[in-house]
């Protein structure tokens, strides 16, 4: 099971998180190889310097001039051109950056253009940094209470208070922030929006055994912090099975929704999910006076229940939960990986009484292996199970 964990001490942006990357051994070229699908004239360059004594790895993007103005429905059109996974997560951080600046600057998302988010060094650091935490297949990202920075810095408007403000929309309700010891922008939109979109918990370093360690270097040389980001990776610890066989208390909750995009429910659950819930899906129901609706559900633990209403809430147009404890028995959990062409597949292994009773493998790992290996996902599948 390989994690990852972001130190956010120092902040974040699109440029240290890069270099954090590049660090830890993605290969700058193949992430090149994403950008020259633009044909913008993008080009990365990689620099070893050091920050407060500690060595570390600045990207440099290098641009040509332009005057381009783009709106978010310009820059989605530009990223048709990747691959799904990092194309969806791509579109995904841009959205996310153009709700924050609709909303601090008080304009709708289609109005927003991006000043120095649509420029062409932020779009080389969100696609470069989505296409590197892809390759690294982290199983779960972790990261630190983030820095902000304080004081204040300019815009194109004038004087800009620090945390700026689209930084602290793009975190709120999302992550631990503080202000940090840098009297400095620690944190920028685009490094906020790309941790928004990867991060799925918010902690301390989590329990495993360190494989790689990656620092990326910010611009400024900070006599307060070592201005970098860095990432461990590694395998996480396992004592004993994932999970063994008990029954437990849960919680199940539900809402009725009547009036939502339903386009809106893969992200919702998802949320759900990331906020604690173990398990969360829609179901489709009839309501009064003949309405077509959906149930949405999530089964979390009691510890959690506040985190995944919380996002059932902003996620959905629900306005009313109900929910109620349920007793689950869970078998033996253990986990196993099998090589299919140089492509790890974890395999979860479920077991009654000592013997196993199930084989799941992990899909997103197929679906990885299948776009590296250019064959069809059946074909990994079937080789899996083979080996198996």
């Amino acid at each position: 099971m390989t994690i990852g964990w972001i130190d956010g001490t120092a902040g974040a942006s699109g440029d240290m998180l890069l270099g954090a990357l590049v660090d830890a051994g993605v290969d700058l070229g193949e992430l090149q190889q994403h950008l020259d699908l633009f044909d913008l004239g993008i080009v990365l360059r990689a620099e070893a310097v050091v920050r407060s004594g500690l060595a570390a790895t600045k990207i440099h993007v290098d641009v040509p001039e332009t005057r381009t103005l783009r709106h978010l429905a310009d820059i989605i059109e530009l990223l048709d051109v990747l691959t799904p996974p990092i194309r969806d997560r791509c579109t995904a951080t841009f959205e996310r950056l153009a709700r924050a600046e609709a909303a601090v600057h008080g304009t709708s998302i289609a109005e927003v253009h991006f000043h120095e988010v649509g420029a062409l060094d932020s779009i080389a650091d969100v696609v470069a940094v989505c296409a590197g935490f892809d390759r690294l297949g982290l199983e779960v990202l972790h990261a630190s209470t983030l820095s902000l920075g304080s004081g204040t810095t300019r815009g194109e408007h004038g004087p800009i208070p620090i945390p700026g403000p689209a930084v602290l929309r793009l975190l709120d309700g999302i992550a631990p922030v503080a202000a940090g010891p840098a009297t400095f922008e620690s944190t920028t939109p685009t490094g906020a929006a790309l941790l928004a979109e990867w991060v799925d918990v918010w902690g301390p370093l989590p329990e495993l055994v360190v494989e790689r360690i990656g620092v990326g270097a910010g611009t400024k040389d900070s006599d307060v912090v070592a201005n970098v980001s860095r990432l461990v990776v590694g395998e996480r610890v396992l004592q004993g099975p994932v999970e063994r066989t008990r029954s437990d208390r849960m919680v199940q909750i539900e809402a009725n929704v009547d009036d939502i995009d339903p386009r809106v429910w893969p992200h919702a659950i998802q949320a759900a999910i990331t906020a604690g819930a173990v398990d969360a899906w829609v179901t489709p129901i009839l309501m009064k006076k003949g309405r077509p609706a959906h149930t949405f559900s999530a089964l979390c633990s009691p510890d959690v229940f506040d985190a995944v209403v919380g996002s059932i809430f902003r996620e959905t147009t629900t306005i009313g939960l109900r929910h109620h404890l349920v007793e689950r028995t869970v078998l033996d959990r253990t986990e196993a990986a099998v090589e299919v062409e140089g492509q790890t597949i974890r395999v979860k292994i479920a077991s009654h009484d000592g013997e196993p009773v199930n084989r799941s493998v992990e899909w997103d790992d197929v679906v990885a292996a299948a776009e590296r290996l250019g064959w069809s996902a059946n074909e990994v599948l079937q080789n899996v199970t083979e080996i198996r």
